[in-house]
């Protein structure tokens, strides 16, 4: 098979605290010919990387560009401060931007908060990344204020978390650039949304997907056929039609037997 004759493939971004999984095997099962490629990308970068056109869309972290880019928003994650385990936090089931005032809270380069003013004291450096201000959590040097989400990823047995009421929040999305809305874009989109197969807005079945139901089409009427011709079959004998003989060679009220001879 040739480059050019070989299926396309769709490029799928998600950025960190995303899990893909579920959607990534629905798409296998519905568009089984169409191989989906996953992009792990930082939140970050994920609009250069579908600006560029190196992902055909993406779960990105909002806000988007939406003068450029079309975006479906899925979920609001709850956020959360990490914490060593024996801290006092842990004593509360959830705490308040206000508990983190006398606290040491590192805001890393790559947070997703958008603060106006972090919350808590300023750590003597910004982390570089979450995963290097967890490993700190763990040191017992400060905190962290995260989704909760991130603070799963990067989970330690020497580290918990628990939700802060009245933090920023973090809203994830499908995004992609709105002038490359495809027909495999709105595969996703049905897919994100939860439509079933019969309800993608139109959308042509793929060629071995169609090949599959004419085959098990064909099949069940091949089954039922045999049995309609049982049911015609073997109901009560037929009657001869008029005028013709019965078995036996005779019109119907004729006598049987051989013909006298005449005298």
């Amino acid at each position: 098979m040739t480059g050019s004759e070989s299926s396309p493939s769709f490029r799928l971004a998600y950025v960190p605290g995303v899990t893909p999984a579920k959607w990534a095997r629905i798409w296998n099962e519905r568009l089984p010919d169409t191989p989906l490629n996953l992009v792990a990308v930082p939140a970050a970068e994920a609009s250069d990387v579908l600006r560029a056109g190196a992902a055909d869309a993406g779960f990105v972290r909002l806000p988007v560009d939406r003068t450029f880019f079309s975006a479906i928003p899925l979920y609001t994650e709850t956020t959360v401060v990490v914490v060593p385990k024996d801290h006092l936090v842990t004593a509360v089931e959830e705490v308040s931007v206000a508990d983190l005032a006398d606290e040491v809270v590192f805001h890393p380069l790559d947070d997703v908060l958008g603060w106006d003013r972090p919350p808590g004291q300023p750590a003597f450096e910004r982390p570089a990344t979450t995963e290097d201000a967890v490993e700190l959590v763990a040191a017992g040097v400060g905190l962290l204020v995260v989704p909760q989400s991130l603070a799963r990823l990067h989970h330690r047995r020497d580290v918990t978390y628990r939700p802060v009421v009245d933090a920023p929040q973090s809203s994830v999305a499908l995004s992609w650039p709105e002038e490359a809305t495809t027909d495999l874009v709105e595969d996703l989109i049905g897919i994100v949304r939860g439509r079933t197969v019969n309800s993608t807005r139109g959308r042509a079945q793929p060629a071995a997907q169609r090949q599959r139901q004419s085959g098990r089409q064909s099949q069940s009427q091949s089954q039922s056929q045999p049995k309609a011709e049982r049911v015609e079959t073997t109901g009560a004998r037929r009657k001869p039609a008029a005028g013709k003989p019965t078995r036996g060679g005779g019109a119907k009220g004729a006598k049987r037997g051989k013909p006298r001879r005449r005298s």
